[in-house]
């Protein structure tokens, strides 16, 4: 009982607003998309600031489904991820993660350390010229271009780790804050 209690003062002590751990699915996330738009629509939130967290939201959420990797813990198969939108009184932090495999995690850090290498001027070339050259595409139909967005949109650095499941897998936690007109 006290794992509920602590969550949730934890949960307030970082003003989570939302929260979602398990499998993702295309439902799932238009289900968090519409649980989060009716919390901002009743606080009041700046259509502007709305468009950007639903932006950044739309592109972890696509990331989650398109490539987060099942794993196998003790002997269990595990396909599940995490998604968390935050709100502070200067910024919504919005937080996923997923298992990956740790063949793609140096990649992965290469090109999030790319983008959070650039300015403003710099992403949108960069954006630019991914969608010109077809360059980065995925065989799981990414093209690279969300953390881009996700980079443009919020005007800040990505947040990034990775953490150790096994011998094949590691956690991606991606963290990105979006500032709020206040």
């Amino acid at each position: 009982m006290n794992f509920i209690f602590d969550m949730h003062q934890k949960m307030l002590e970082n003003n989570i607003i939302l929260v979602y751990e398990g499998e993702f699915t295309q439902e799932i996330t238009k289900s968090v998309l519409a649980m989060t738009e009716r919390n901002m629509d009743s606080l009041g939130e700046e259509s502007s600031t709305k468009r950007k967290v639903f932006n950044v939201m739309v592109e972890c959420l696509q990331n989650i489904v398109k490539h987060s990797e099942e794993y196998t813990a003790g002997q269990q198969l595990v396909n599940t991820a995490i998604f968390m939108i935050g709100k502070k009184k200067d910024a919504y932090v919005i937080t996923s993660g997923n298992p990956v495999k740790k063949d793609n995690v140096d990649s992965l850090k290469e090109r999030l350390d790319q983008i959070n290498s650039l300015d403003k001027e710099g992403l949108k070339t960069y954006y630019k010229e991914i969608i010109r050259s077809g360059s980065g595409l995925t065989d799981k139909g990414g093209a690279g271009l969300g953390f881009v967005d996700m980079a443009r949109k919020s005007g800040r650095k990505l947040e990034y780790e990775f953490n150790s499941l096994d011998n094949e897998y590691s956690f991606f936690t991606l963290k990105t804050s979006i500032a709020r007109k206040i």
